[in-house]
């Protein structure tokens, strides 16, 4: 288990733009590694109500558990290392593993057991470090949806935001209001739901 605070600023790009980060950077594509994120939360979205997120993440060959809870400064970040065989019944039968995360999750008053598997996020990804943080593009696809995304994490709130937005302004981007990927994913999820049942 470990738990860290995670500061970061994040900017959607258009393809174009997306494209340009990485010849500027001089990105080769043996660089971009796939990560596929899995979500969870209860039927009535009780996770998303408390600005809390829960995924499971393969990363090569290797999963995790992770739980996104609000701070005073970025997110807390709990994660639980698990098998394969659990990521596998988590994902086909909404059964997660036991552990530090569900006893976070209970203390917020949410049944672990109501817990269901929402779907999953591809992302392509490259990261580096910039200016003693680490900077990330990342093309994401979801529920027939594409997009691209910057990403800057940073050690310390001040200069970070600094580094960023001097970033966005030398490659004349403009700044997007950004949701994390999750929240795009169920705004994706609710539209697909609406319009299948108009």
């Amino acid at each position: 288990m470990s738990q860290n605070i995670e500061i970061e600023f994040k900017n959607m790009l258009s393809k174009k733009e997306y494209e340009h980060f990485l010849e500027s950077f001089n990105v080769g594509k043996n660089l971009i590694f796939t990560q596929e994120n899995h979500y969870f939360d209860t039927p009535n979205f009780s996770l998303k109500s408390k600005e809390t997120a829960l995924r499971i993440r393969k990363k090569g060959t290797n999963y995790e558990m992770t739980l996104k809870q609000p701070a005073a400064v970025g997110l807390l970040e709990t994660n639980q290392s698990i098998s394969e065989a659990e990521a596998q019944i988590a994902i086909h039968s909404g059964k997660l593993p036991l552990g530090i995360i569900q006893r976070l999750i209970e203390e917020c008053e949410i049944s672990f057991s109501t817990l269901e598997y929402f779907g999953s996020l591809l992302t392509k990804r490259v990261e580096f470090e910039y200016q003693k943080g680490l900077l990330v593009l990342d093309h994401s696809i979801y529920l027939s949806t594409e997009d691209y995304e910057l990403e800057y994490e940073a050690q310390n709130f001040q200069d970070g935001e600094k580094i960023f937005y001097e970033l966005l302004e030398l490659f004349k981007i403009p700044e997007r209001k950004t949701e994390n990927k999750i929240r795009r994913f169920y705004n994706r999820k609710y539209e697909q739901s609406f319009h299948n049942e108009s």
